[in-house]
C-alpha cells in the first residue's frame, strides 16, 4: 500500500501490489468534512470500545463470547485521545476522531486503510493461537500465510506476526479485504464488518461496535486508519453531531465519514 506519486501523495492512499506484473493498487480520498459540520469531541474517559456512551434508547446488542466481534469490541482505547502518524507526528486535524485505539502503527509508512483492518483480524486469530487463520490474498493465486512464514522464519511470537504483516501490508490492500468478504445487508449490520471499495481510489473502514433500540434501529461505530499510515480510531459523524460518533443506517443511500463516502451496499462480513 506503499508507492505514491504526485497528486496521489496529496489526494489519494495508494496501496500497490507488483507480483508476477500485477498491479494491485488501493487509494483514499483526501478529508473534505465541513466545519460547520463537527460535533464535539470526546468528553467522557473510555478504557475500551465498549466504554462509548450510546445515544439515548439504544443497547449494545448481543455478542457471543469468544466471537471477532465481542473481541473487538473489548478493544483498548490509548489514553492519549491524540492521532499520530507513523513517525510520531500528530495529524494535522485532531477533530474528525472521537477515539483512538491502542494499536501500534509501526514506524514505516505501511498500516494506513485496509492493512489496519486486516491488522485487528490477525490479532484477534494471534490472541486465540489460530494461526493457520491468519492468511491473506494477494494478486491471482497469491496467498500469505502466517503459518507458512512462522515455520520458515522459526519466529512465532508478535513481532514474527508483525514481520508477516509488513509483508501483507505492501503486498495487499482493499482488493484483499474486497475478496475476503460478502455483501451484508445493512439492516443486519454487525461488529467486525467492514465498508470496502476496492480500487484506486478506494478505502476501507471497519464497524467497531453496534447498538438497537425497541423498534430494531441499529446504530454503529466506524473506525479507520489513514494515509499517511496513521493510529487507527474511531471517527466522528460528520453530518449528525447529536448521533455523533454513531452512525445511524436509516437515511439516503450513503454513508458519509470525515474521509470518505460509501454506499451502504458496500457493507460488508467476513466469508
Amino acid at each position: 500500500m506503499k508507492y505514491t506519486t504526485g497528486a496521489f501523495i496529496v489526494l489519494f492512499c495508494v496501496t500497490a501490489l507488483l507480483i508476477a506484473g500485477f498491479k494491485h493498487i488501493t487509494a483514499e480520498a483526501t478529508i473534505t468534512t465541513k466545519s460547520s459540520y463537527l460535533p464535539a469531541v470526546q468528553k467522557e474517559v473510555v478504557i475500551t470500545i465498549q466504554d462509548i456512551p450510546l445515544p439515548e434508547g439504544f443497547i449494545r446488542i448481543k455478542e457471543d463470547t469468544g466471537t471477532f466481534a465481542e473481541w473487538l469490541r473489548n478493544f483498548p482505547l490509548k489514553k492519549d485521545n491524540t492521532v499520530r502518524l507513523y513517525n510520531g507526528q500528530p495529524v494535522e486535524q485532531q477533530y474528525l476522531h472521537y477515539a483512538v485505539l491502542n494499536l501500534s502503527t509501526g514506524d514505516k509508512d505501511l498500516q494506513q486503510c485496509a492493512d489496519a483492518v486486516m491488522r485487528l483480524r490477525a490479532e484477534y486469530f494471534f490472541s486465540r493461537r489460530e494461526y493457520n487463520k491468519i492468511c491473506f490474498a494477494g494478486g491471482p493465486g497469491t496467498i500469505y500465510n502466517y503459518t507458512d512464514f512462522a515455520r520458515k522464519h522459526g519466529n512465532w511470537n508478535h513481532d514474527g506476526l508483525m514481520k508477516f504483516m509488513e509483508t501483507v501490508f505492501i503486498n495487499c490492500g482493499t482488493y484483499t479485504v474486497d475478496d475476503m468478504t460478502q455483501p451484508r445487508a445493512i439492516k443486519n449490520i454487525q461488529p467486525g464488518d467492514v465498508f470496502v471499495k476496492a480500487g484506486a481510489p478506494g478505502h476501507a473502514m471497519i464497524v467497531a461496535d453496534v447498538a438497537e433500540n425497541a423498534t430494531g434501529e441499529r446504530v454503529f461505530l466506524l473506525a479507520q486508519s489513514f494515509m499517511p499510515a496513521q493510529d487507527m480510531h474511531i471517527v466522528i459523524n460528520p453530518v449528525n453531531a447529536t448521533l455523533s460518533p454513531w452512525y445511524n443506517i436509516h437515511g439516503g443511500s450513503n454513508i458519509e465519514t470525515p474521509g470518505w463516502v460509501f454506499e451502504k451496499k458496500q457493507l460488508k462480513t467476513w466469508k
